[in-house]
């Protein structure tokens, strides 16, 4: 069926090189293959039931904003997003579909690179405790969804499992070192902001992401998925309001829902309604359509 979810993918004969919450990567040997599942994370935890076309609406975005951000730095993208797939692989369209991307290897940084527009999530809580975001001193007086003074870069940790833990600057250094570190914050402070013009013409808030980097004989690239749903909070922008949490393009309503239920935010997860799984694969779509301009 071809709205059923794509919850685990196996290709024999490629060896599988890691399962992560949501991509399943792969050794093609000189590159990896990167195939975005339709699983859904909250808190942590990953939901028995996926949301159909999510992996594909993921992979499109990126695609998108690789294209729009490789004036700025440059992405270990190998294929187009209409390029067919290699000889080796077209056995499997069906599964990878328009979810896949071929990309190069390289090695990874060890920090997630985050980057701050707006006062919400654990910088909100963070600045309500401390008037700081990350150590970042903010000014008095700022609300729940306050659009900043100016982005920030806040970088966290990578957790294999469980949250990322958000780190100084200072401490961002001891593990990159200095000069790669200052590369990313920079890069990424550019990516964003140049994301964020673009994308609040055509109604969305880009209120915060992270980016990935990894080196590639030496040289900073972009890496993994770029400005998608999962890894940023969009806002539709005709209804942003100061002083309130968001509606969102995102797993927000997951979440919402999650949050109505006695459940204790360990696995396993509990299995998500028909109308929540369809009103979610909605808000993915949307959000690729306002982005770009055209339907999935």
């Amino acid at each position: 069926m071809p709205n059923e979810p794509l919850l685990n993918l196996d290709l024999p004969g490629i060896p599988k090189v890691r399962s992560g919450k949501v991509r399943e990567i792969f050794d093609l040997g000189e590159n990896l293959l990167f195939v975005a599942s339709d699983r859904i994370s909250a808190f942590d935890v990953i939901m028995p039931n996926g949301i159909p076309r999510k992996g594909e609406v993921l992979t499109q975005i990126s695609y998108f904003w690789f294209s729009q951000t490789e004036q700025i730095v440059p992405n270990h993208l190998i294929s187009r997003a209409n390029d067919p797939l290699p000889a080796a692989l077209q056995k499997y369209s069906t599964q990878l579909g328009r979810r896949s991307m071929i990309v190069k290897k390289t090695q990874p940084l060890a920090i997630e690179c985050v980057v701050r527009g707006y006062l919400c999530g654990s910088g909100w809580k963070d600045y309500q405790k401390t008037g700081a975001v990350c150590g970042i001193a903010l000014p008095v007086g700022l609300k729940e969804s306050s659009r900043l003074p100016e982005p920030i870069f806040t970088p966290a940790t990578k957790a294999e499992t469980g949250h990322d833990e958000n780190i100084s600057f200072e401490e961002a250094c001891k593990i990159t070192g200095r000069d790669i570190a200052e590369q990313a914050r920079d890069l990424s402070l550019k990516i964003y902001s140049h994301a964020v013009e673009y994308a609040l013409k055509r109604g969305i808030i880009i209120a915060d992401t992270k980016f990935e980097f990894g080196l590639e004989n030496g040289k900073l690239i972009l890496i993994d998925e770029v400005l998608t749903p999962d890894s940023s909070r969009f806002w539709p922008a005709d209804q942003y309001k100061e002083g309130r949490s968001q509606p969102s393009f995102d797993k927000q309503f997951v979440r919402d829902y999650l949050e109505t239920l006695t459940w204790d935010k360990k696995p396993p997860g509990p299995e998500l309604p028909a109308d929540v799984v369809l009103r979610t694969t909605d808000k993915y779509l949307e959000a690729y359509s306002k982005l770009t301009g055209k339907e999935l």
